[in-house]
């Protein structure tokens, strides 16, 4: 009699720390403060929603099933000679077919409808935030106001924002799960991502993206404030003493460091983010100053055969020549 207690007190402890574990993580998605965020939440909800179309008869069935077809019940009736049922057959087979067809018509439309690459509509006119995933910080920089930050990012609410996103070392992952879609940051590349806070307050951002040992620490802050208060964050990043210069200030930014503190650029050079960009182009070192570097001419394919076939019969005729020297 003892031991279905102790199983029994057991097994409530496992629930009880199982509950307290779930209540621990985190419901961003499901929690967002932003237009793609919010339509990303339906998404997600209708999917589910229709699964369960499925999920749910299968579970209430196994449990039915199990109750009435048990030994002790004398009342079910036994037939080992069934084999088939029209009604069975129709109704595992039309209704997935069903579900499959409405999930395709929503994965559809919502595979355009949220298009990071795709401007959001809206009165306001678009703010353009650079970002640069570097080893392991974020950078970020504002080209119409003329500043950087590194692990900090603001914008005004209900402001239209396209993130232009690429990295300086490998390849990263750019994420605010409150206001939607994550982009890939990839060196050489110029990647983008259209996002827009309906509500003030501080979301957390991170990388979704492995990238070596101080991943952990690629998370920064976004403020989304009022037009006053951005204006105002605006003019004291603008008070910094520090300016980011390219190549000299980038080479020196982009070294290893793990949970970068926050920093304040005054002043960046002037296209700083193309330029950085462009340099792996031209496979040369994005430490220096590439923008103005020649590029290698481009070879036409038919000539680049040619040039592998005359060379292969070039060293065909080199080793007979050297087989006919050694037969003499």
């Amino acid at each position: 009699m003892q031991q279905p207690s102790y199983w029994r007190r057991t097994g409530t402890l496992v629930l009880i720390a199982l509950c307290l574990l779930l209540a621990g993580c985190s419901s961003a998605l499901m929690d967002p403060k932003g237009v793609v965020g919010e339509t990303q939440r339906s998404l997600i909800l209708s999917s589910f929603g229709l699964m369960l179309i499925v999920v749910i008869p299968v579970i209430v069935m196994t449990i039915v099933f199990g109750w009435y077809y048990r030994r002790s019940n004398t009342m079910a009736e036994y037939l080992p000679d069934w084999a088939h049922s029209n009604w069975i057959e129709a109704i595992v087979w039309l209704v997935p077919v069903v579900i499959v067809a409405i999930l395709g018509v929503i994965t559809w439309k919502s595979s355009h409808d949220l298009d990071p690459h795709r401007a959001l509509e809206s009165d306001v006119a678009e703010l353009e935030i650079q970002v640069v995933a570097l080893d392991w910080k974020w950078l970020f920089i504002y080209p119409e106001q003329g500043i950087a930050t590194v692990n900090e990012v603001a914008f005004p609410v209900d402001t239209p924002v396209r993130f232009r996103v690429s990295s300086g070392s490998v390849m990263n992952s750019f994420f605010i799960p409150q206001l939607g879609s994550q982009i890939y940051a990839m060196a050489g590349m110029d990647n983008d991502v259209h996002l827009l806070a309906n509500e003030i307050g501080t979301y957390n951002g991170r990388s979704t993206n492995y990238s070596g040992a101080g991943f952990s620490g690629m998370v920064f802050d976004a403020h989304v404030t009022s037009d006053a208060d951005f204006d105002a964050w605006v003019a004291e990043v603008a008070q910094s003493p520090d300016t980011l210069t390219y190549p000299e200030g980038y080479s020196e930014l982009a070294e290893r460091s793990t949970f970068h503190p926050v920093e304040y650029f005054s002043d960046v050079t002037p296209e700083f983010y193309e330029r950085l960009v462009s340099s792996f182009h031209t496979g040369s070192d994005p430490d220096t100053d590439t923008q103005d570097a020649p590029r290698a001419p481009a070879v036409d394919s038919n000539e680049a055969y040619q040039t592998t076939d005359n060379q292969a019969d070039g060293e065909a005729e080199d080793g007979q020549t050297v087989s006919n020297e050694a037969g003499e």
